[in-house]
This record gives structure tokens, C-alpha cells and sequence, in this order.
């Protein structure tokens, strides 16, 4: 699914080069779910955006659904992010003068589904998160949870190859943060491939594989037992 070979991006701040992503090599497969933890200023969030075709890298090899994509223009990226790619951020994203209904929609517009069809599969999507009920809600009648269950719908409805979830519960109490949290591991259970951005270790801890990166470089890279993640969540 994700195949990166010595990826290199880099900032210059005055006279200095900043090494943001320092050659990272990550292959994720497809099904896999994994977080990638670290400290702000880490290389995430850069990483992310390559990951999700938001930035490309200076150098190196990025491979998302065997597409080679390095040389891809903003308008080839952008379609490709939206026929494969699902978003999840902190920030829920959602238009506030439309409908949960028509956030959801917003995608299928993109790729030109038909209104009915589009109509149809937004529905079903906001119905699989618990939302069946409140379609016709704008997102300020929503609560909090409820606004990223929207997101998660939206980003659902396209049936994407990856769910990239960027601090999906950065902005939520605890309570519905692990609500969140759950509706991931039934995602992954039900085989999709996750990718999770956080620099919480107890989020991190639900993945089934985590990578830890530290100044750009990807330090670990733990598969395993629930003792092997929780001793790397309490590490990082």
C-alpha cells in the first residue's frame, strides 16, 4: 500500500538546512493499521502530508497503491487523494453552512458521482457511524464526537485504499476520544489499512504496529504483542 525509500525533505531557515524527514524508508501494507508517534516538531505532520499526497519530498521514492507518485502534478495529486485516500484530522473539516449530508456528499461531487447515487452512498455512510438520524444537522447542532463522526464518514464514502487519521482525538474529552478510537479498530477489523498520526501513546497503543520517529528519522518500528506497544507507548 505505502512503499517510501529514503525520503528527504527539507527546509532552509537563514543560512541553515533543516532536515524535517531525514531519508525515511516505511512500507505499510495493505490491512495493516499503524500508528507513527512522536513529539511535536518530530516530522509527523511533514510526513503525513507525503504520506496523504498533500507535499512531496525533495528526494527519495514514495510509492501509495504501487503509483510511483513523485513526479505527479497538484492536479494529478489531488486525484489521487481523492480516489484513495481517506482524511480523519483533529480539526474535523467539515463546511459549516452544509448539511452532515452534504459534507459527506462532498467527495462523490469531486469524483462526479451522480446525485443519487452520491445521495445514496452518503446515507449509508453517516448510518454506519451512527449518524442516520442527524444527516439534516449543520455541524454547530453537532457535538464534538459527532462532528468527527461526520469526518469519518466523509472520509469513508469514497472507499478509499488508506484511512490516514491525523490526531483524530486531539479535540474530543476522553470519553469520546475512545468512542473514536473503537469505530478505528472496527475499521481495521473490517479490513481496511489505517494509518495514525499522534503523539499520544496511549492512541498509539491500539495500533497494531508502531513506528516511532524522533528529528525526521524513523527510530523504531515495533510489530507485535500488546507488551511490545505498550512499552514503546511508554517510551516515546
Amino acid at each position: 500500500m505505502i512503499r517510501m525509500e529514503n525520503i528527504v525533505k527539507q527546509y532552509k531557515l537563514g543560512g541553515e538546512v533543516i532536515y524535517a524527514l531525514d531519508h525515511v524508508s516505511l512500507h505499510v501494507a495493505k490491512g495493516e493499521y499503524v500508528a507513527i508517534i512522536g513529539p511535536s516538531g518530530s516530522g509527523k505532520s511533514t510526513l503525513m502530508n507525503i504520506i496523504g499526497c498533500l507535499d512531496t519530498a525533495d528526494s527519495g521514492e514514495y510509492l501509495l497503491a504501487g503509483k510511483k507518485i513523485g513526479s505527479y502534478s497538484q492536479r494529478q495529486l489531488a486525484r489521487l487523494r481523492n480516489r484513495h485516500i481517506g482524511f480523519i484530522f483533529q480539526g474535523f473539516h467539515l463546511l459549516q453552512k452544509l448539511s452532515a449530508l452534504e459534507n459527506v456528499e462532498l467527495p462523490l461531487i469531486y469524483q462526479q458521482v451522480g446525485r443519487r447515487e452520491r445521495r445514496k452512498r452518503a446515507k449509508a455512510a453517516l448510518e454506519s457511524v451512527g449518524l442516520g438520524k442527524r444527516i439534516r444537522h449543520k455541524p454547530t447542532e453537532l457535538s464534538g464526537g459527532q462532528q468527527q463522526r461526520c469526518a469519518i464518514a466523509r472520509a469513508l464514502v469514497t472507499r478509499p485504499n488508506l484511512i490516514l487519521a491525523d490526531e483524530p482525538t486531539g479535540n474530543l474529552d476522553s470519553r469520546t476520544g475512545q468512542e473514536i478510537m473503537a469505530m478505528l479498530d472496527e475499521l481495521h477489523q473490517a479490513g481496511n489499512t489505517i494509518v495514525l498520526i499522534t503523539h499520544d501513546s496511549d492512541v498509539a497503543a491500539r495500533a497494531d504496529r508502531l513506528i516511532r520517529i524522533v528529528d525526521g528519522r524513523v527510530y523504531e518500528d515495533t510489530a507485535g504483542g500488546d507488551a511490545d506497544k505498550q512499552d514503546l507507548a511508554k517510551e516515546a
